[in-house]
Order: C-alpha cells, then sequence, then structure tokens
C-alpha cells in the first residue's frame, strides 16, 4: 500500500496526464502490476523514469507475496511429513525396546539340556 500511495502522489506530480491523486493512483497500480491498460501513460522522461522504478518495487512485492503464500503451503505439508515420520520414530523405538527385552529374557533363561548321544 505505501509502494502504491508513494507511486499515487509520483505520477501526480510527474505525469501531466493524471490530473487527479486517483488518477495517480490509478498509474501506479497498473504500473507496479505490469498491467499498462493504456487509459493513462508516462509520457515525461521523468515519469517514465519513475516507471521503471514501481515497475521494479511492484515485482519485488509481487514475489515476496507469492513467496510467502508458497513458504506456507509447504509449512503445511512438512508440519504433516515431520508428524508422520515422528510417529514411525517412536513405533521403531518401542520396536527396538521389545527385541531388547525379548533378547535380554532368551539369554538370561538357562540353556535347554542337551539330549546325551546314543
Amino acid at each position: 500500500m505505501l509502494i502504491l500511495g508513494l507511486g499515487g502522489v509520483g505520477f501526480w506530480a510527474l505525469e501531466p496526464s493524471a490530473l487527479t491523486f486517483s488518477d495517480g493512483l490509478w498509474l501506479a497500480f497498473t504500473t507496479a502490476a505490469t498491467v499498462g491498460y493504456g487509459d493513462i501513460i508516462p509520457s515525461t522522461h521523468a515519469s517514465r523514469m519513475f516507471s521503471v522504478v514501481v515497475v521494479l518495487l511492484g515485482l519485488a512485492v509481487l514475489s515476496l507475496v507469492t513467496a510467502s503464500v508458497a513458504a506456507l503451503l509447504v509449512e503445511v505439508e512438512e508440519r504433516a511429513v515431520e508428524h508422520d515420520l515422528l510417529q514411525e520414530l517412536g513405533n521403531l523405538r518401542a520396536e527396538v525396546h521389545q527385541l531388547r527385552q525379548d533378547l535380554h529374557q532368551r539369554t538370561a533363561a538357562p540353556p535347554p539340556p542337551h539330549d546325551p548321544p546314543r
């Protein structure tokens, strides 16, 4: 919103065809979004250079928003995978514990008697 507000003021000040602040905001929005409807276009060198800055800032903000949404989606999936892994790790620990108990019982028990050879 700050970029659009400052862009609107900048275009209102620099572009002769942006007669009102709302025209400046509209030009800032269409420029930052790289839409460029063509109803108002930068016509002076200063407003064209300013539009380059607005486009770059708009692309940066759009990239940040896209990256944030992607990170949220990945985080949800990562949490599900992490939960499954932790559950499987708990199952493996329980199985190892049971195997150790079985091994301890077998080694602690006296050996079975041998039949004498015939």
